[in-house]
């Protein structure tokens, strides 16, 4: 997993932001002026969506508009458009409206079919991709304890913030 020291550039309305996570990426929209649309559990006060290891055994999601540095906590996070040499990305004005729109609904939140990451690509793209659980579902299949391990990690590192 790559750690992210470091900000490197300066976000711009319409671009994806990932920040690293004990075992995963969260992922985020960046719509401007410090904010960050995101999908994150419900329940979960600002930026703990974003690190929590229970948020992705979670079977629903928030759709949340909080500061960057919220959602970052301590840690780095990089600029990752990493689809944009497979698609094009879609206007900003139509990104970020979209992704307004969805502030404040309830989605159904699945670590292999619809995460934080299929979401945002969703906005960015127009189509729902999840790179990292392509990466872990093959994981998860080789070794028939996958999600054990996950929940492993929630109970020992469920306190703990990221501290890069």
């Amino acid at each position: 997993m790559a750690v992210f020291l470091q900000i490197r550039e300066e976000p711009k309305p319409g671009d994806l932001i990932e920040i690293p996570r004990i075992a995963y990426s969260h992922w985020a929209l960046y719509v401007g002026d410090g904010y960050v649309i995101h999908l994150a559990p419900p329940d979960e006060y600002p930026g703990a969506g974003s690190s929590s290891l229970f948020s992705v055994l979670s079977p629903r999601g928030m759709v949340k508009r909080e500061l960057l540095s919220d959602v970052v906590g301590g840690c780095g996070y990089r600029i990752n458009n990493h689809l944009d040499l497979e698609y094009s990305p879609l206007p900003v004005n139509k990104i970020i409206s979209s992704a307004e729109e969805m502030v404040g609904k309830e989605k159904e939140y699945s670590i292999v079919n619809e995460n934080c990451e299929h979401f945002v690509t969703s906005l960015r793209y127009g189509k729902a991709r999840s790179l990292q659980s392509r990466l872990n579902l093959g994981t998860i299949h080789r070794e028939s304890s996958g999600l054990s391990v996950l929940f492993f990690f929630h109970i020992f590192f469920k306190r703990q913030r990221c501290k890069l």
